[in-house]
């Protein structure tokens, strides 16, 4: 683990490759893992799903069940993301010692090969306080991460957050999940994103841009193809996807809006159904059925598998051309 953490420092210093104005990035998650490679189909399996046939997704990923420790599928996971535009990624990171920080030196790596930059996205593991944050930022900081994303920021005092974002100063960028501006200025963030594509939908991206130039910090809304987490996570809300058209509307609020730079939720939240990553042609595995692409900008079949990645590439370039 050392050697390899070495690695991702010598990786992360060298030069980033130059971006286009207007960021793209992107919600990654590392926590899956398979029963051949990992001992258990962690994640696939929550909720008393029973892999491979049964999981905890309403969709199928086309490339099968997978372990976010098998560096082959990260290798193809970041030319996908890639080649649909995204720069960077914003990696799941739950506390130090979990899962997905084991993961995470993996992930940059495979990331840095394919010319990506890496972001961590500060999740609320047990225990998280501001000080427990500012101690995983510095240490994050030492192995070349510079770009945070707070995920449920105003759980914890405002005013801890505004003292803790001084110390950490102009070194890294740190921006805070609300649509909340003030807040998010009160507690000195560097800007704002959304990430929740149910509860903050496109009409609020120009509101939220405007008051956030207003206190001049970045603006990141967060854009999905839909949401659906009946069977991961038992919740009864769903945001159809709509042949693709909640994405392009979602795509074409953020752009309106003038956003610094787009945020994407997500490559491969499975459990929520947010996922652009390649999913199967309907089909059934066992006595389970699951939802596909069909129907996505007129795609069906094999070739609707990467519609959404597809059309992550045509509205990263757009985006970008609009900056």
């Amino acid at each position: 683990m050392r050697r390899l953490l070495l690695c991702v420092l010598l990786a992360l210093a060298l030069p980033a490759p130059a971006l286009a104005a207007g960021k793209v990035s992107a919600f990654f998650y590392p926590w899956y893992g398979t029963a051949a490679r990992d001992g258990a189909y962690t994640h696939w399996a929550q909720l008393g799903h029973a892999p491979p046939d049964n999981i905890a997704s309403s969709y199928y990923p086309a490339r099968g069940l997978y372990s976010s420790s098998d560096r082959v599928v990260l290798a193809a996971q970041m030319e996908e993301i890639r080649g649909a535009g995204i720069d960077e990624l914003a990696v799941s990171w739950w506390g130090a010692g979990s899962p997905e920080d084991e993961r995470l030196p993996a992930i940059a790596l495979a990331a840095h090969d394919a010319g990506l930059s890496v972001a961590v996205h500060l999740e609320p593991y047990d225990g998280r306080t501001v000080a427990s944050t500012v101690a995983d930022i510095a240490a994050l900081r030492s192995v070349g991460i510079t770009t945070f994303y707070v995920y449920r920021p105003l759980d914890l005092p405002l005013s801890e957050w505004a003292t803790a974002n001084d110390v950490l100063g102009n070194d890294v960028e740190v921006l805070a999940q609300t649509s909340l501006v003030g807040a998010a200025s009160r507690g000195r963030f560097d800007g704002v994103y959304t990430y929740d594509v149910v509860t903050y939908g496109g009409n609020v991206f120009a509101r939220l841009c405007a008051q956030a130039r207003a206190k001049r910090l970045l603006c990141a809304p967060s854009v999905g193809p839909g949401y659906d987490a009946r069977r991961g996570s038992l919740d009864p809300r769903v945001k159809p996807r709509r042949k693709g058209r909640t994405y392009d509307t979602m795509w074409r609020a953020a752009i309106a809006a003038r956003a610094d730079r787009v945020t994407i939720t997500s490559y491969n939240e499975w459990h929520e159904g947010t996922q652009i990553e390649p999913a199967a042609p309907r089909q059934r595995h066992g006595r389970y059925s699951y939802a596909c692409y069909d129907g996505a900008w007129g795609r069906s079949g094999a070739a609707a598998q990467t519609a959404y990645l597809d059309r992550t590439a045509y509205w990263s370039n757009a985006f970008r051309r609009s900056r």
